[in-house]
């Protein structure tokens, strides 16, 4: 047997099971070339040519372990194979932090145009988890200083690996904070995917999510606790001219009702996804009496 072959056989298992897709992937086919060619770590982007290698009957035997993993235990194949992809950049992924999926990672690439005025000097990335979208903001900007920030040391550690592994670490740092806590001075940009589940929807979830962390998924009041903290302090944490970028997926209307007229500037993707908001400083300082 090939990979070729493999991958032919892990689609038709994957089909057959009734899955979820949404960490990664949407569909069998490409969970199939990303559970395969994870395994074998092998690039799939780059190596797509040795389709017709054979396959040992070990590493058919760690493909097959993998496959059952994914569709009897419902693991995220991020999680089995230890990796994830997000702005285009490969990441270490773990249990200890959500799969990366932000469609942040649109306006990451288009860098955060037309709101930023100028490349920012400095960023922080709150309720960072595994740290993509902080040091996929700092490979988009090379000069900027990045601080990537969370509750929970765990997930500091995978992001500290993250950092390692891009080679970012004269600039980039992590920091272990309840929000704003233990944060100091003054950003030109907030970027934050904070925990904006309810407890109530968490409990409905597919399988695959409840092997993320419950810390990185679920808030408070109604799943806006988080969300509205966040809103009521950034101002103290942002230049005259910074932004805020939060995303808050499902919670968008929810959101806006609850700040009333704030004016939350909801992004629009070309590549899908939404419920993100971006707000410049200024604006923020209303949301301290009507949030």
């Amino acid at each position: 047997m090939n990979i070729a072959d493999y991958i032919e056989q892990a689609i038709e298992q994957l089909e057959a099971a009734d899955l979820c897709y949404g960490h990664g992937t949407d569909n069998a086919h490409d969970e199939a070339y990303y559970l395969v060619y994870g395994v074998l770590r092998v690039n799939v982007f780059d190596d797509l040519t040795l389709v017709d290698r054979p396959l040992s009957s070990g590493e058919v035997k760690q493909l097959d372990a993998a496959l059952r993993a994914r569709i009897g235990k419902r693991i995220p194949v991020a999680y089995l194979v230890g990796k994830s992809w997000f702005a285009g950049t490969a990441f270490y992924s773990d249990a200890r932090a959500l799969v990366p999926r932000s469609p942040l990672a649109e306006t990451i690439e288009n860098e955060f145009q037309p709101m930023l005025p100028k490349a920012p000097e400095r960023v922080l990335d709150l309720c960072t988890g595994s740290g993509c979208i902080g040091i996929a903001t700092g490979l988009a900007f090379p000069d900027c200083r990045v601080d990537l920030a969370d509750i929970d040391g765990d997930c500091l550690a995978l992001a500290q690996r993250n950092i390692d592994l891009h080679g970012v670490g004269d600039r980039v740092k992590t920091c272990q904070s309840d929000l704003f806590e233990q944060i100091d001075g003054r950003y030109d940009l907030i970027i934050t995917n904070p925990p904006y589940v309810s407890a109530e929807v968490h409990a409905d979830l597919p399988p695959e999510f409840l092997h993320e962390p419950i810390l990185g998924l679920v808030s408070s009041d109604a799943g806006l606790d988080l969300p509205l903290r966040i809103l009521r302090q950034a101002s103290q944490h942002l230049t005259t001219s910074g932004w805020l970028f939060m995303e808050v997926g499902y919670q968008q209307e929810a959101l806006q009702a609850r700040v009333g007229d704030l004016p939350l500037l909801w992004l629009e993707y070309e590549y899908g996804g939404g419920g993100v908001c971006a707000i410049q400083a200024e604006a923020l300082l209303a949301v301290q009496d009507s949030a």
